[in-house]
Protein backbone atom coordinates (compact mmCIF):
# COMPACT_ATOMS: atom_id res chain seq x y z
CA UNK A 1 0.00 0.00 0.00
CA UNK A 2 0.98 3.01 -0.84
CA UNK A 3 0.41 6.36 1.64
CA UNK A 4 -0.34 9.66 0.53
CA UNK A 5 2.85 11.67 2.11
CA UNK A 6 4.63 8.54 -0.20
CA UNK A 7 2.50 9.64 -3.53
CA UNK A 8 3.32 13.41 -2.64
CA UNK A 9 7.27 12.60 -2.39
CA UNK A 10 7.23 10.64 -5.61
CA UNK A 11 5.86 13.74 -7.96
CA UNK A 12 8.45 16.17 -5.55
CA UNK A 13 11.04 13.90 -6.31
CA UNK A 14 10.16 13.51 -10.43
CA UNK A 15 10.39 16.94 -10.58
CA UNK A 16 13.57 17.28 -9.12
CA UNK A 17 14.94 14.68 -11.86
CA UNK A 18 13.89 16.19 -14.51
CA UNK A 19 15.00 19.86 -13.14
CA UNK A 20 11.10 21.35 -13.22
CA UNK A 21 12.48 22.34 -9.73
CA UNK A 22 16.51 23.38 -9.62
CA UNK A 23 18.83 23.46 -7.18
CA UNK A 24 18.78 25.36 -4.87
CA UNK A 25 15.51 26.71 -5.45
CA UNK A 26 13.27 27.22 -2.10
CA UNK A 27 10.32 25.37 -1.72
CA UNK A 28 6.85 26.02 0.45
CA UNK A 29 6.70 25.81 3.76
CA UNK A 30 4.98 22.73 5.22
CA UNK A 31 2.13 24.59 6.38
CA UNK A 32 1.87 26.04 2.42
CA UNK A 33 2.25 23.05 0.96
CA UNK A 34 -0.18 21.28 3.17
CA UNK A 35 -2.92 24.05 2.20
CA UNK A 36 -1.66 23.62 -1.41
CA UNK A 37 -2.32 20.00 -1.30
CA UNK A 38 -5.38 19.97 1.15
CA UNK A 39 -3.80 17.52 3.82
CA UNK A 40 -2.47 17.60 7.18
CA UNK A 41 0.19 19.39 8.38
CA UNK A 42 1.85 15.79 9.42
CA UNK A 43 1.47 14.55 6.23
CA UNK A 44 3.45 17.61 4.58
CA UNK A 45 6.05 17.08 7.19
CA UNK A 46 6.41 13.19 6.61
CA UNK A 47 6.71 13.63 2.87
CA UNK A 48 9.11 16.64 3.32
CA UNK A 49 11.42 13.98 5.64
CA UNK A 50 10.79 11.60 2.91
CA UNK A 51 12.46 13.79 0.91
CA UNK A 52 15.35 15.10 3.16
CA UNK A 53 16.07 10.72 3.72
CA UNK A 54 16.45 10.53 0.07
CA UNK A 55 18.99 13.40 0.10
CA UNK A 56 16.65 15.25 -2.72
CA UNK A 57 16.14 18.34 -0.03
CA UNK A 58 17.18 19.94 3.08
CA UNK A 59 16.25 22.06 5.52
CA UNK A 60 17.76 25.34 6.41
CA UNK A 61 16.80 26.20 10.11
CA UNK A 62 14.70 29.38 10.39
CA UNK A 63 15.04 29.50 6.40
CA UNK A 64 13.41 26.68 5.30
CA UNK A 65 13.57 23.27 2.79
CA UNK A 66 15.55 23.61 -0.48
CA UNK A 67 16.55 21.69 -3.26
CA UNK A 68 19.37 19.87 -2.58
CA UNK A 69 22.40 20.34 -4.94
CA UNK A 70 22.99 17.44 -7.99
CA UNK A 71 26.70 16.69 -7.41
CA UNK A 72 27.20 15.25 -11.07
CA UNK A 73 25.76 16.67 -13.72
CA UNK A 74 25.93 15.58 -16.80
CA UNK A 75 24.82 16.57 -20.75
CA UNK A 76 22.63 14.02 -22.80
CA UNK A 77 24.12 11.91 -25.27
CA UNK A 78 24.40 13.37 -28.77
CA UNK A 79 22.46 11.60 -31.62
CA UNK A 80 24.40 11.52 -34.91
CA UNK A 81 23.06 12.72 -38.34
CA UNK A 82 22.46 9.80 -41.04
CA UNK A 83 20.94 9.61 -44.41
CA UNK A 84 17.79 7.27 -44.14
CA UNK A 85 17.30 4.69 -46.71
CA UNK A 86 16.13 0.92 -47.37
CA UNK A 87 19.20 -1.17 -46.71
CA UNK A 88 19.65 -4.82 -44.43
CA UNK A 89 21.15 -4.94 -40.94
CA UNK A 90 24.93 -5.62 -41.20
CA UNK A 91 25.88 -6.91 -38.05
CA UNK A 92 23.45 -10.13 -37.10
CA UNK A 93 26.51 -11.94 -36.07
CA UNK A 94 27.83 -9.57 -33.31
CA UNK A 95 24.16 -8.78 -32.46
CA UNK A 96 23.63 -12.65 -31.98
CA UNK A 97 27.16 -13.09 -29.83
CA UNK A 98 26.24 -10.09 -27.81
CA UNK A 99 22.71 -11.10 -27.06
CA UNK A 100 23.93 -14.82 -25.96
CA UNK A 101 26.75 -13.13 -23.76
CA UNK A 102 23.65 -10.48 -22.02
CA UNK A 103 21.76 -13.18 -20.11
CA UNK A 104 24.72 -14.98 -19.19
CA UNK A 105 23.70 -15.61 -15.44
CA UNK A 106 26.89 -15.58 -13.84
CA UNK A 107 28.48 -12.07 -15.56
CA UNK A 108 27.63 -8.85 -13.61
CA UNK A 109 24.10 -8.13 -14.64
CA UNK A 110 24.68 -4.70 -16.49
CA UNK A 111 23.82 -6.00 -20.18
CA UNK A 112 20.32 -7.04 -20.21
CA UNK A 113 17.53 -5.31 -19.42
CA UNK A 114 15.69 -7.16 -17.33
CA UNK A 115 14.46 -6.27 -13.53
CA UNK A 116 16.27 -7.58 -10.20
CA UNK A 117 14.41 -10.54 -8.35
CA UNK A 118 14.34 -8.25 -5.00
CA UNK A 119 11.91 -6.07 -7.27
CA UNK A 120 9.53 -9.26 -8.43
CA UNK A 121 6.69 -10.02 -6.16
CA UNK A 122 7.69 -13.73 -6.13
CA UNK A 123 5.09 -14.61 -3.20
CA UNK A 124 1.93 -12.72 -4.78
CA UNK A 125 3.31 -14.68 -8.22
CA UNK A 126 3.14 -17.91 -6.26
CA UNK A 127 -0.41 -17.00 -4.74
CA UNK A 128 -2.04 -16.31 -7.80
CA UNK A 129 -0.79 -19.48 -9.62
CA UNK A 130 -1.75 -21.55 -6.64
CA UNK A 131 -5.13 -20.37 -6.38
CA UNK A 132 -5.40 -20.41 -10.35
CA UNK A 133 -4.87 -24.19 -10.16
CA UNK A 134 -7.49 -24.36 -7.24
CA UNK A 135 -9.81 -22.58 -9.38
CA UNK A 136 -8.99 -24.57 -13.13
CA UNK A 137 -12.07 -25.77 -14.82
CA UNK A 138 -11.42 -29.78 -16.35
CA UNK A 139 -11.27 -27.51 -20.22
CA UNK A 140 -8.18 -26.19 -19.10
CA UNK A 141 -5.80 -28.43 -18.50
CA UNK A 142 -6.64 -29.04 -22.80
CA UNK A 143 -5.57 -27.49 -25.62
CA UNK A 144 -6.17 -23.61 -24.92
CA UNK A 145 -7.57 -20.96 -27.41
CA UNK A 146 -5.31 -19.95 -29.36
CA UNK A 147 -6.05 -16.35 -29.14
CA UNK A 148 -5.10 -17.08 -25.29
CA UNK A 149 -7.60 -17.64 -22.41
CA UNK A 150 -10.59 -15.66 -22.02
CA UNK A 151 -9.87 -14.90 -18.17
CA UNK A 152 -6.68 -13.52 -18.76
CA UNK A 153 -8.36 -11.48 -22.22
CA UNK A 154 -10.41 -9.87 -19.97
CA UNK A 155 -8.34 -9.22 -17.39
CA UNK A 156 -6.21 -7.40 -19.05
CA UNK A 157 -8.94 -5.51 -21.00
CA UNK A 158 -10.53 -4.59 -17.70
CA UNK A 159 -6.74 -3.30 -16.21
CA UNK A 160 -6.09 -0.99 -19.32
CA UNK A 161 -9.69 0.45 -18.98
CA UNK A 162 -8.75 1.70 -15.35
CA UNK A 163 -5.93 3.75 -17.27
CA UNK A 164 -8.28 5.38 -19.97
CA UNK A 165 -6.88 2.54 -22.51
CA UNK A 166 -9.72 0.80 -24.39
CA UNK A 167 -9.28 -2.53 -26.15
CA UNK A 168 -12.34 -5.40 -26.00
CA UNK A 169 -10.93 -8.83 -25.08
CA UNK A 170 -11.70 -10.51 -28.64
CA UNK A 171 -9.19 -7.59 -30.03
CA UNK A 172 -6.88 -9.15 -27.56
CA UNK A 173 -4.47 -11.85 -28.74
CA UNK A 174 -2.10 -13.59 -26.20
CA UNK A 175 1.97 -14.37 -26.91
CA UNK A 176 4.83 -15.95 -25.41
CA UNK A 177 6.20 -12.64 -24.97
CA UNK A 178 6.46 -9.04 -26.88
CA UNK A 179 9.27 -10.64 -29.36
CA UNK A 180 7.48 -13.47 -30.74
CA UNK A 181 4.20 -11.06 -31.07
CA UNK A 182 6.17 -8.99 -33.45
CA UNK A 183 7.77 -11.74 -35.00
CA UNK A 184 4.32 -13.41 -36.20
CA UNK A 185 3.49 -9.69 -37.09
CA UNK A 186 5.93 -8.82 -39.35
CA UNK A 187 5.92 -11.96 -41.40
CA UNK A 188 2.09 -11.92 -41.62
CA UNK A 189 2.08 -7.99 -42.40
CA UNK A 190 5.50 -8.41 -44.75
CA UNK A 191 7.44 -10.20 -46.94
CA UNK A 192 11.08 -10.95 -47.12
CA UNK A 193 12.83 -8.11 -48.74
CA UNK A 194 10.16 -5.55 -48.02
CA UNK A 195 11.50 -2.52 -45.70
CA UNK A 196 10.31 -1.69 -41.99
CA UNK A 197 11.02 2.24 -40.77
CA UNK A 198 12.75 2.16 -37.02
CA UNK A 199 14.00 4.65 -35.05
CA UNK A 200 17.91 4.40 -34.62
CA UNK A 201 19.05 3.65 -32.17
CA UNK A 202 16.97 1.10 -31.20
CA UNK A 203 17.06 -1.86 -29.38
CA UNK A 204 19.24 -4.24 -30.76
CA UNK A 205 16.67 -7.18 -30.37
CA UNK A 206 14.72 -5.75 -32.82
CA UNK A 207 17.32 -5.28 -35.23
CA UNK A 208 18.52 -8.98 -34.87
CA UNK A 209 14.58 -9.77 -34.68
CA UNK A 210 14.44 -7.96 -38.59
CA UNK A 211 17.60 -9.56 -40.04
CA UNK A 212 16.58 -12.98 -39.23
CA UNK A 213 13.49 -12.88 -40.48
CA UNK A 214 15.58 -10.67 -43.74
CA UNK A 215 13.60 -7.70 -43.25
CA UNK A 216 15.50 -4.65 -44.61
CA UNK A 217 15.05 -1.34 -42.71
CA UNK A 218 15.09 2.26 -43.54
CA UNK A 219 16.61 4.03 -39.88
CA UNK A 220 14.65 7.17 -38.46
CA UNK A 221 16.76 9.67 -36.43
CA UNK A 222 16.19 9.48 -32.68
CA UNK A 223 17.30 11.52 -29.62
CA UNK A 224 16.43 11.74 -26.24
CA UNK A 225 13.30 14.36 -27.07
CA UNK A 226 11.89 11.38 -29.55
CA UNK A 227 11.23 10.80 -33.33
CA UNK A 228 12.30 13.11 -36.05
CA UNK A 229 8.32 13.12 -37.60
CA UNK A 230 9.50 14.75 -40.25
CA UNK A 231 11.40 12.10 -42.02
CA UNK A 232 9.15 9.87 -40.87
CA UNK A 233 6.24 11.46 -42.82
CA UNK A 234 8.72 11.68 -45.71
CA UNK A 235 8.96 7.84 -46.00
CA UNK A 236 5.22 7.08 -45.29
CA UNK A 237 4.52 9.40 -48.34
CA UNK A 238 6.92 7.63 -50.46
CA UNK A 239 5.53 4.13 -49.68
CA UNK A 240 9.16 3.12 -49.57
CA UNK A 241 7.72 1.37 -46.05
CA UNK A 242 4.04 0.27 -45.43
CA UNK A 243 5.32 -0.84 -41.76
CA UNK A 244 7.01 0.81 -38.88
CA UNK A 245 8.86 -0.57 -35.90
CA UNK A 246 8.27 2.15 -32.70
CA UNK A 247 8.00 2.60 -29.00
CA UNK A 248 6.81 5.58 -27.99
CA UNK A 249 7.41 5.67 -24.11
CA UNK A 250 10.57 4.80 -22.41
CA UNK A 251 12.04 3.61 -25.78
CA UNK A 252 15.48 1.32 -25.22
CA UNK A 253 18.07 2.45 -25.43
CA UNK A 254 17.50 6.48 -25.21
CA UNK A 255 14.29 6.50 -22.61
CA UNK A 256 12.25 9.19 -24.11
CA UNK A 257 8.89 9.20 -23.76
CA UNK A 258 6.82 11.19 -26.66
CA UNK A 259 4.25 13.56 -25.85
CA UNK A 260 0.86 13.02 -26.41
CA UNK A 261 0.92 15.75 -29.28
CA UNK A 262 3.26 13.25 -30.83
CA UNK A 263 1.79 9.90 -30.84
CA UNK A 264 -1.60 11.42 -32.14
CA UNK A 265 0.44 12.99 -35.06
CA UNK A 266 1.95 8.97 -35.62
CA UNK A 267 -1.80 7.44 -35.40
CA UNK A 268 -2.79 10.28 -38.32
CA UNK A 269 0.30 9.57 -40.13
CA UNK A 270 -0.36 6.54 -40.33
CA UNK A 271 -4.17 6.34 -41.33
CA UNK A 272 -3.00 9.35 -43.86
CA UNK A 273 -0.53 7.07 -45.90
CA UNK A 274 -1.76 3.60 -44.69
CA UNK A 275 1.31 3.10 -43.33
CA UNK A 276 0.83 0.60 -40.09
CA UNK A 277 2.64 0.63 -37.12
CA UNK A 278 3.94 -1.83 -34.88
CA UNK A 279 3.64 -0.12 -31.22
CA UNK A 280 6.29 -2.23 -29.12
CA UNK A 281 4.66 -0.49 -25.22
CA UNK A 282 6.78 -2.91 -23.32
CA UNK A 283 8.34 -0.45 -20.82
CA UNK A 284 4.86 1.97 -20.63
CA UNK A 285 4.12 0.38 -16.87
CA UNK A 286 7.49 1.40 -16.04
CA UNK A 287 7.05 5.01 -15.57
CA UNK A 288 8.28 6.75 -12.69
CA UNK A 289 5.00 8.98 -12.24
CA UNK A 290 1.99 7.43 -11.08
CA UNK A 291 -0.11 7.87 -14.29
CA UNK A 292 0.98 4.78 -16.88
CA UNK A 293 1.77 7.03 -20.36
CA UNK A 294 -0.76 6.16 -23.03
CA UNK A 295 0.05 4.28 -26.24
CA UNK A 296 0.09 6.02 -29.43
CA UNK A 297 -2.73 3.22 -30.19
CA UNK A 298 -4.85 5.33 -27.87
CA UNK A 299 -5.45 7.71 -30.90
CA UNK A 300 -6.10 5.39 -33.79
CA UNK A 301 -9.19 6.17 -35.17
CA UNK A 302 -9.04 3.39 -37.89
CA UNK A 303 -6.87 0.70 -37.02
CA UNK A 304 -3.81 1.46 -38.48
CA UNK A 305 -1.80 0.97 -35.21
CA UNK A 306 -0.96 -2.75 -33.57
CA UNK A 307 -0.23 -2.37 -30.09
CA UNK A 308 2.36 -4.84 -28.17
CA UNK A 309 3.38 -5.59 -25.21
CA UNK A 310 4.31 -7.83 -22.26
CA UNK A 311 4.81 -7.77 -18.80
CA UNK A 312 8.26 -9.12 -18.66
CA UNK A 313 9.44 -5.91 -17.99
CA UNK A 314 7.35 -4.23 -15.69
CA UNK A 315 6.93 -7.74 -13.81
CA UNK A 316 9.33 -10.42 -14.38
CA UNK A 317 11.77 -11.03 -17.43
CA UNK A 318 11.07 -14.96 -16.44
CA UNK A 319 7.22 -13.97 -17.15
CA UNK A 320 7.09 -14.90 -20.69
CA UNK A 321 3.05 -13.59 -21.16
CA UNK A 322 2.61 -11.13 -24.19
CA UNK A 323 -0.26 -9.41 -26.02
CA UNK A 324 -1.15 -7.81 -29.36
CA UNK A 325 -4.18 -5.74 -29.77
CA UNK A 326 -5.93 -5.90 -33.62
CA UNK A 327 -6.87 -3.02 -35.47
CA UNK A 328 -10.39 -2.87 -37.71
CA UNK A 329 -8.15 -2.91 -40.37
CA UNK A 330 -6.15 -5.98 -39.74
CA UNK A 331 -9.33 -8.45 -39.01
CA UNK A 332 -8.47 -10.51 -42.20
CA UNK A 333 -5.56 -11.64 -40.76
CA UNK A 334 -6.95 -12.97 -37.88
CA UNK A 335 -7.31 -16.92 -39.30
CA UNK A 336 -3.78 -16.50 -40.14
CA UNK A 337 -2.61 -14.97 -37.10
CA UNK A 338 -4.78 -18.06 -34.92
CA UNK A 339 -3.10 -20.85 -37.13
CA UNK A 340 0.25 -19.36 -36.69
CA UNK A 341 0.17 -18.17 -33.15
CA UNK A 342 2.22 -20.51 -30.68
CA UNK A 343 -0.29 -21.36 -27.54
CA UNK A 344 0.72 -19.78 -23.70
CA UNK A 345 1.35 -22.18 -21.13
CA UNK A 346 -3.14 -21.88 -19.46
CA UNK A 347 -1.77 -22.09 -15.78
CA UNK A 348 0.83 -19.21 -16.16
CA UNK A 349 -2.20 -17.18 -18.25
CA UNK A 350 -4.59 -18.00 -15.35
CA UNK A 351 -2.10 -17.34 -12.69
CA UNK A 352 -1.61 -13.56 -14.62
CA UNK A 353 -5.01 -13.42 -14.32
CA UNK A 354 -5.73 -13.57 -11.00
CA UNK A 355 -2.58 -11.60 -10.04
CA UNK A 356 -4.80 -8.71 -11.77
CA UNK A 357 -7.67 -9.37 -10.82
CA UNK A 358 -6.95 -9.41 -7.36
CA UNK A 359 -4.76 -6.08 -7.69
CA UNK A 360 -1.66 -7.41 -6.78
CA UNK A 361 -0.23 -6.51 -10.01
CA UNK A 362 -1.63 -2.61 -9.59
CA UNK A 363 -0.67 -2.48 -6.02
CA UNK A 364 2.97 -3.72 -7.48
CA UNK A 365 3.25 -1.24 -10.13
CA UNK A 366 2.45 1.31 -7.21
CA UNK A 367 5.91 0.41 -5.31
CA UNK A 368 8.02 -0.38 -8.58
CA UNK A 369 7.51 2.75 -10.00
CA UNK A 370 9.31 4.76 -6.88
CA UNK A 371 11.48 2.31 -6.26
CA UNK A 372 12.65 2.10 -10.08
CA UNK A 373 12.97 5.81 -9.84
CA UNK A 374 15.77 6.34 -6.98
CA UNK A 375 17.28 2.77 -8.17
CA UNK A 376 17.73 4.59 -11.33
CA UNK A 377 19.11 8.08 -9.74
CA UNK A 378 21.44 5.94 -7.80
CA UNK A 379 23.07 4.55 -10.94
CA UNK A 380 23.28 7.63 -12.82
CA UNK A 381 25.35 9.07 -9.76
CA UNK A 382 27.43 6.20 -9.29
CA UNK A 383 28.58 6.09 -13.21
CA UNK A 384 29.08 10.06 -12.91
CA UNK A 385 30.79 10.04 -9.67
CA UNK A 386 33.05 7.08 -11.06
CA UNK A 387 33.62 8.90 -14.46
CA UNK A 388 33.92 12.27 -12.85
CA UNK A 389 36.48 13.86 -15.16
CA UNK A 390 35.65 12.03 -18.08
CA UNK A 391 34.31 13.68 -20.79
CA UNK A 392 30.74 11.34 -21.30
CA UNK A 393 27.19 12.24 -21.60
CA UNK A 394 24.15 10.18 -19.98
CA UNK A 395 20.63 10.11 -20.25
CA UNK A 396 17.86 10.70 -18.18
CA UNK A 397 14.29 9.64 -18.75
CA UNK A 398 10.99 9.56 -16.76
CA UNK A 399 10.85 5.90 -17.02
CA UNK A 400 12.63 2.66 -17.79
CA UNK A 401 15.41 1.42 -16.60
CA UNK A 402 18.00 1.42 -19.91
CA UNK A 403 20.65 3.84 -19.47
CA UNK A 404 22.40 5.40 -23.01
CA UNK A 405 26.20 6.30 -22.40
CA UNK A 406 27.91 8.27 -25.01
CA UNK A 407 31.71 7.80 -24.35
CA UNK A 408 34.75 9.84 -25.44
CA UNK A 409 35.84 9.86 -29.19
CA UNK A 410 38.40 7.72 -29.25
CA UNK A 411 36.91 4.85 -27.17
CA UNK A 412 34.60 2.29 -28.57
CA UNK A 413 31.89 0.32 -26.98
CA UNK A 414 32.97 -2.54 -28.43
CA UNK A 415 36.53 -2.78 -27.05
CA UNK A 416 35.42 -2.17 -23.86
CA UNK A 417 32.75 -5.00 -24.28
CA UNK A 418 35.57 -7.32 -24.79
CA UNK A 419 37.39 -5.92 -22.14
CA UNK A 420 34.43 -5.86 -19.38
CA UNK A 421 33.68 -10.06 -20.85
CA UNK A 422 37.09 -11.02 -19.32
CA UNK A 423 36.33 -9.67 -16.11
CA UNK A 424 32.94 -11.33 -15.89
CA UNK A 425 31.09 -8.03 -16.73
CA UNK A 426 28.58 -7.36 -19.19
CA UNK A 427 27.35 -4.61 -20.91
CA UNK A 428 25.88 -3.77 -24.63
CA UNK A 429 28.05 -1.68 -26.91
CA UNK A 430 26.38 0.76 -29.05
CA UNK A 431 27.35 -0.93 -32.47
CA UNK A 432 24.48 -3.17 -32.03
CA UNK A 433 21.90 -0.18 -32.03
CA UNK A 434 22.41 0.99 -35.59
CA UNK A 435 24.44 0.52 -38.67
CA UNK A 436 27.59 2.14 -40.23
CA UNK A 437 28.82 2.08 -36.59
CA UNK A 438 27.47 5.62 -35.69
CA UNK A 439 27.07 4.32 -32.42
CA UNK A 440 30.55 2.56 -31.96
CA UNK A 441 30.99 5.27 -29.04
CA UNK A 442 28.17 4.64 -26.80
CA UNK A 443 27.11 1.83 -24.31
CA UNK A 444 23.63 0.24 -22.85
CA UNK A 445 23.92 -0.15 -19.15
CA UNK A 446 20.49 -2.27 -17.14
CA UNK A 447 19.69 0.09 -14.34
CA UNK A 448 17.09 -2.55 -13.32
CA UNK A 449 19.23 -4.80 -10.58
CA UNK A 450 20.32 -3.12 -7.05
CA UNK A 451 22.97 -1.11 -6.72
CA UNK A 452 25.25 -3.86 -4.74
CA UNK A 453 29.19 -3.36 -4.31
CA UNK A 454 29.73 -5.70 -7.17
CA UNK A 455 28.15 -3.32 -9.58
CA UNK A 456 29.62 -0.02 -7.94
CA UNK A 457 33.11 -2.14 -8.44
CA UNK A 458 32.18 -3.02 -11.76
CA UNK A 459 31.60 0.60 -13.19
CA UNK A 460 34.61 1.70 -11.39
CA UNK A 461 36.49 -0.42 -13.16
CA UNK A 462 34.70 0.53 -16.40
CA UNK A 463 35.54 4.16 -15.67
CA UNK A 464 39.00 3.32 -14.71
CA UNK A 465 39.77 1.18 -18.51
CA UNK A 466 38.63 4.11 -20.06
CA UNK A 467 40.50 6.31 -17.77
CA UNK A 468 43.24 4.24 -18.71
CA UNK A 469 42.81 4.56 -22.49
CA UNK A 470 42.71 8.22 -22.72
CA UNK A 471 45.88 8.42 -20.92
CA UNK A 472 47.90 5.99 -23.28
CA UNK A 473 46.35 7.27 -26.22
CA UNK A 474 47.61 10.57 -24.91
CA UNK A 475 51.39 10.01 -24.08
Amino acid sequence: MTFQYQRLAEQLSQKIYQHELQPQQKLSSLREFARQQKISLSTAQQCYELLEAKGLIYVKPKSGYFVSSRQYQSPVPESPKFESMPRRVSNLELQNQIQTASIQSHLTPLGAIQLSPHLIPVDGLRRSLQRALKHCQPEDFLYCNKQGHLQLRQALSDHWREDGIYIAPDDIFISNGCMPALSLLIQQMSREGDSIIVPTPTFNGQLQLLAGLKRKIIEIPADHQGIDLERLEYFMQQGSAKLCLLTANFQNPLGYCLSNQQKQKIAELAQKYQCFVLEDDIYAECSFQKERPLPIRYWDQQGYVIWCGSVSKSLSSAYRVGWFCLGQQLQHLRPALLANNVGVNTPLQLGLADFIYSRAYREHLERLRPALMQQVEQYRACILEQFQGIPIALSQSSGGYALWMQLPNTITGLELYYRAQQYGINIVPGEVFGEDQRYQHFLRLNAGHALTDEIRQAIQQLADWVRESLMSKLS
